[in-house]
């Protein structure tokens, strides 16, 4: 037993915590190495400076205080005003992401100010509580990231509101009648706020388009155009100043330029494609020798530097591509007329030509400006009925539904002679197309091919029926010869010999993926019983997932599997510093072959004729600054693709409202699990309360829901059948309610309602 004397100096958990918050609140710019703690709290036992060091880890966990390098603690502080960036949330606890640091301090809703989703704003830091997570304040709102906003408007006798399903925005926008731009309630429009003081519940705004009448399909499509600050019509001063473009090629021009309108040429594209940027050509030039032309329509030609087409182009930096209809990055003279590469008119390209053996061995190449006369224009179906007649397709490509026709010869058989239009030219195409597909991934190169969905519309666009398209050996053909020019004119440039530096270009990048994911990744695969290399080399890597891609197909989880590497993956951009293309292993890549359809195409177009011209490198902060329009630009059409394509799934699904459907667990999160069904691949939401059995919480790590008490658990790939519950447009939501898990009835029986249970709190040890 200890005697009184032991026992009496010892200081209590409590007492020392109340001591360094003391120290640390009044002496904020000091700094404490653990001696200088234990001299100045007098703790002279090695159980009271053991507890102080716990205590130090815990209010270092806290962010209360921070350990500096020369591992000292101190108060941790920060400026009194900081800028940063503001993220709303749907639950109110918005959070303000300071600049140049990584973790966001939480904001919120009645500090919030009327900041929205993505301002610059200026903020300044609670009081700090212990035990309490760090907040802040926004005092200013520097820049906003937009201030128009789409929704319906509901009209009152003198004052209308907008109301929004936008996240970015808490309320609805008040406008008064002088600034209703005569609309009605019911209709779609865009609104500008125009004031909000900080006294004020509600935007004050303007009416600035009525885009029509709410449900109608032009409208909607429309609006989501305009929700991402696309444009939905085009510039008529632009259009006027296109339209002046004369179509004639002139002697002098052509006599300037390589002349293959003699030369078997062709384009290949989608069935409803107007716009041919790129075609390909061929011709024997010896034994096993092949000449190809990957031929790309010379925009630059005509399109003036700085000129108002130009700038247009530039602001808009790529086509968008909704459901059932393309806005496109050019007017439609430029785009659909005089760079289209159509059959038998004479066009201006810009080329890139090889000199390729039947083994698929580039043997010599060059690249210029050239003028072509295209023979016929291909749909890629047209393209894989020819393949699959003369018995030259994938053998995976004739296991996809739909009709295939019956094989007249065997691949490789000389004793019958090809069937249909430049048959034999596709036919070594495709077989040219294959040595390279197999030549990457056999050097790393990843092989993902994300199917796609797509909408059959009646004449009103209301969605009628659903498919996948599937990238079949006539879309690989295109695609190889694509890469194989990118890649070329990436290297022309960027390779130098030793001690040159190489010139300012545009290059498409690829990192690493991110090393957090991937170990997701591996953990999830494993779930399946497939191995993941997360260390190693590039090659490795890449060998390992190229490996799981194959293991999984045509298996049940092959969807799932697929969805979650993809997901490890980085995204691909544009910028002048290079570091190669991790997804298709090159070293040097770009983006050269559709100039119509996206701006940084036409960036290297310029570059190249300037440096084949032998001309100065561009200024290489200028030219990043562009790349990085170009890469915002993308995102932004990106997404609001998806979104047109999610709101005709919520419109098909409408008209299936009660009915049932089986389908997989396609993804997950703390507000619920999606399921994707079977047939037509429309995702829902099953929301998380409707799971009332037990009280789930989201496995991120693991890609479940799990039980507390149960311990069950819903994961990526388990099959489900749903029924629809409801298809709402405005948001552009599904929510299925869920019958059955692995033929297993899910419903919760009433008579047994669950309580929630509490978590117990560990003790220290």
């Amino acid at each position: 037993m200890r005697n009184a004397k032991q026992t009496a100096g010892r200081k209590t958990k409590r007492q020392i915590m109340e001591q360094l918050i003391n120290l640390f609140e009044n002496n904020p710019d000091q700094e404490y190495s653990l001696g200088d703690l234990s001299k100045l709290l007098k703790l002279k036992n090695h159980p009271a400076k053991m507890l102080c060091t716990d205590l130090l880890e815990d209010m270092v966990a806290d962010d209360f205080i921070s350990m500096t390098s020369h591992h000292t603690f101190k108060l941790t502080t920060r400026n009194q005003v900081m800028t940063g960036i503001f993220q709303r949330k749907r639950n109110g606890r918005n959070s303000f992401l300071p600049d140049g640091e990584e973790k966001s301090i939480l904001v919120m809703e009645r500090n919030s100010h009327h900041a929205l989703d993505g301002d610059i704003v200026k903020a300044t830091l609670l009081a700090r509580r212990r035990n309490h997570t760090r907040e802040a304040e926004i005092i200013e709102i520097v820049k906003r990231a937009k201030d128009t906003f789409v929704g319906v408007l509901k009209v009152e006798r003198n004052y209308a509101f907008l109301l929004t399903h936008d996240r970015l925005l808490a309320s609805d926008i008040f406008i008064p009648k002088a600034n209703l731009k005569k609309g009605k309630s019911g209709d779609k429009a865009i609104v500008q706020i125009v004031e909000w003081s900080d006294n004020q519940k509600n935007p004050i705004g303007k009416v600035i388009d009525i885009l029509g009448t709410s449900g109608e399909n032009d409208t909607e499509m429309h609006a989501i155009l305009a929700e991402y600050g696309l444009p939905y019509t085009y510039p008529k001063n632009v259009e006027k100043a296109a339209n002046l473009i004369p179509d004639d090629i002139s002697p002098e021009e052509i006599s300037k330029r390589e002349d293959f309108r003699k030369v078997t040429t062709f384009t290949i594209d989608p069935h409803d494609a107007k716009d041919f940027d790129d075609a390909l050509s061929i011709r024997s030039v010896g034994k096993g020798l092949w000449e190809v032309g990957v031929h790309i329509a010379d925009v630059t030609h005509y399109l003036k530097e700085g000129g108002m087409i130009d700038k247009e182009a530039f602001k808009r930096a790529t086509s968008v591509y909704l459901v059932d209809r393309t806005i496109p990055m050019l007017p439609e003279r430029l785009c659909n007329e005089l760079c289209s590469l159509r059959p038998n008119e004479e066009k201006l390209t810009y080329s890139v030509t090889f000199i390729i053996n039947d083994e698929g061995e580039v043997k010599d190449s060059r690249i210029g400006r050239t003028v072509i006369k295209s023979d016929r224009r291909f749909t890629y179906e047209e393209v894989q009925y020819i393949l699959e007649e003369n018995g030259e397709a994938s053998p995976e490509d004739l296991l996809t539904p739909g009709e295939h026709p019956t094989a007249i010869r065997k691949a490789g058989d000389k004793h019958i002679q090809p069937v249909g239009e430049y048959a034999d030219e596709l036919i070594t195409l495709n077989r040219l197309a294959k040595h390279f597909r197999h030549q990457r991934f056999d050097k790393g190169g990843i092989g993902f091919d994300s199917p796609e969905i797509r909408f059959d519309t009646d004449e009103k666009g209301h969605p009628i029926r659903t498919y996948v398209k599937i990238a079949k050996d006539a879309n690989k053909l295109v695609e190889e010869f694509m890469l194989l020019a990118n890649r070329y004119v990436a290297e022309k440039i960027g390779l130098r010999d030793k001690g040159k530096q190489p010139k300012v270009f545009v290059y498409r990048i690829h990192d690493v993926p991110d090393m957090e994911k991937l170990e997701k990744l591996s953990a999830f695969a494993a779930k399946f019983g497939y191995h993941v290399t997360t260390d190693g080399s590039k090659d490795d890597i890449n060998k390992s997932i190229n490996d799981l891609l194959e293991a999984i197909k045509d298996k049940p989880e092959q969807e799932v599997v697929s969805t979650v590497a993809l997901r490890s993956m980085m995204k691909a951009k544009y910028s002048t510093h290079n570091i190669g293309h991790y997804g298709l292993m090159f070293r040097y890549y770009t983006h050269f072959t559709s100039p119509i359809r996206r701006y940084p195409d036409q960036m290297v177009h310029r570059l190249l004729t300037r440096y084949l011209e032998n001309g100065r490198s561009v200024n290489s902060l200028k030219t990043e600054e562009l790349c990085e329009h170009c890469n915002q630009m993308e995102v932004i059409a990106a997404t609001a693709e998806r979104a047109s394509i999610k709101y005709k799934q919520v419109e098909f699904m409408g008209d299936r409202l009660g009915q049932t459907f089986s389908g997989k667990i396609s993804g997950l999160n703390e507000f619920g699990l999606y399921v994707e069904i079977d047939e037509n691949h429309c995702e829902g939401m099953v929301p998380i309360h409707q799971l009332q059995d037990d009280y789930y919480e989201f496995d991120e790590r693991n890609y479940r829901l799990l039980g507390r008490r149960s311990h069950r658990s819903y994961q990526l790939g388990d099959k489900v059948t749903i029924k629809v519950a409801a298809a709402n447009l405005e948001k552009r939501q599904l929510d299925y309610e869920l019958i059955e898990r692995e033929g297993r009835s899910v419903t919760p029986s009433p008579a047994k309602p669950f309580n929630i249970p509490t978590k117990k709190k560990k003790k220290r040890k």
